[in-house]
């Protein structure tokens, strides 16, 4: 038997806010969108989903760290134009002996960690 990871998924309570996150200012490559969930990250075999929080169970997801870690070549760039488009970092951009790690968080509190290694 054979066991992939196939896609993870980041509760939100508005789309169209979360969009404006992930695509435009944080600059997820979009592979595809519903009115309900966008998935990231096109012809990578695991995927990256934002979706609307329907559930009680999903909404209790939504607001948190969610473990997730994005690879940037580029980091102080980034930092750079997140800082400058408002984004909310819940860790400044900082050294330590593995790289460089900075937390930022979405409109819904949903944090995510960017590291260069």
């Amino acid at each position: 038997m054979s066991v992939s990871l196939k896609n993870i998924v980041i509760f939100v309570t508005d789309l169209e806010k979360a969009r404006a996150f992930y695509v435009d200012l944080l600059g997820l490559p979009l592979a595809g969108q519903s009115e309900m969930m966008m998935e990231f990250f096109p012809g990578a075999p695991t995927t990256m989903g934002v979706a609307l929080a329907l559930q009680d169970e999903a909404r209790k997801l939504v607001g948190r760290h969610t473990g997730i870690t994005l690879k940037v070549e580029k980091i102080e760039e980034l930092c750079a134009a997140l800082k400058a488009g408002g984004a909310c970092f819940v860790e400044a951009l900082e050294s330590s002996p593995w790289g460089k790690m900075a937390v930022i968080a979405d409109s819904d509190g949903n944090q995510l960690a960017l590291v260069n290694r």
